[in-house]
């Protein structure tokens, strides 16, 4: 008997069990964070409802370098479309945000069609400036209309979701349910055949397109899915800090959403995200009053993380990564 006949036996049950292990750490992860608002309140529910929308919009960063191989330094436009249609549609129709949450999502996708259309043959660092640019237009073109935007002032979400539950525990579980679906839905869509297609045209255009994969098709799908997601994370964004302004997107954000693409390992992943998110929300309040510091105290937290999360063993690091794509 082969020594590859010996091994498959004892292999074959070691994945299952990883995969339950896995499972099992991210299920009990959840539970926990399910039960925090039993032992902390207020501020730290309100600071942890933050994080996990801007963990969702750092997965929509993530997802577009994962699928696309492409970089963007502008997805802050993307959550800001989310965030103003919430805000809109409370205004104008008196929506609430899991009425308007559907429409962020959609108005989020169909812009990030508009930008990627004729964008669709750059790439590489001439798509980061590209989307730069949109990031450095957005709080001009918010001023500009401000009849609509409300101007320097914003707009305000104040109704509630979930009639009768107290505010604080809507701003903390829907951001976090919010950022549950949207896992495992990507989850679901690494097995499908797009997410594929996606990967294949990323890897090699030229053999995608001998079976058919059209590039322009590819960069049109992975833009639209990964701005429908920032769309989501700026409707959740908005709910929980209930205001928006054009203060709250400016270059700095879409900067900060990428720099915690990098802290999370391009992660799709709850734990992976929620890493992100974690730096992207509480940092700038931890330096908050470090006055002239603050640029070098951050980037140094910043080279800390990088370097110790690239010293970790490597299945962790994979793991933390939420696997392969």
């Amino acid at each position: 008997m082969s020594s590859a006949a010996i091994s498959l036996p004892t292999e074959a049950p070691a994945r299952p069990a990883t995969r339950r292990w896995t499972g099992g750490i991210s299920a009990l992860g959840v539970a926990a964070l399910l039960v925090l608002p039993l032992v902390f309140s207020g501020y730290w529910t309100f600071t942890l409802g933050l994080c996990f929308a801007n963990a969702i919009a750092i997965i929509s960063v993530s997802f577009l370098v994962r699928y696309a191989g492409e970089v963007s330094i502008g997805h802050g436009v993307f959550v800001a479309a989310g965030a103003y249609t919430v805000a809109l549609m409370e205004k104008y129709f008196g929506l609430s945000l899991l009425a308007s949450l559907p429409i962020a999502a959609a108005v989020g996708a169909v812009l990030g069609i508009i930008f990627a259309f004729p964008s669709r043959n750059i790439s590489g660092i001439y798509l980061a400036v590209a989307t730069m640019a949109l990031a450095l237009a957005l709080p001009e073109v918010l001023l500009h209309y401000s009849s609509i935007s409300g101007g320097y002032e914003g707009l305000y979400v104040k109704l509630d979701a979930i009639p009768g539950v107290a505010k604080s525990m809507q701003r903390y579980y829907l951001p976090l349910g919010g950022l549950v679906v949207v896992v495992l839905l990507l989850r679901h869509f690494r097995r499908s055949r797009q997410a594929m297609a996606l990967l294949l045209i990323r890897t090699s255009a030229h053999a995608a397109e001998s079976f058919g994969v059209r590039r322009s098709w590819a960069r049109l799908s992975a833009m639209a899915l990964s701005a429908g997601i920032a769309g989501i994370a700026g409707a959740l964004l908005s709910f929980s800090s209930s205001t928006v302004s054009p203060n709250s997107f400016t270059l700095w954000t879409s900067i900060f959403l990428l720099v915690g693409s990098v802290v999370s390992l391009y992660s799709l992943s709850i734990m992976g995200s929620i890493i992100g998110g974690l730096f992207l929300t509480l940092m700038p309040l931890l330096l908050a009053g470090a006055g002239d510091w603050v640029p070098i105290l951050y980037g140094s937290a910043l080279l800390a993380v990088v370097l110790g999360v690239n010293a970790l063993p490597a299945k962790l690091r994979a793991r933390l990564e939420g696997g392969q794509a």
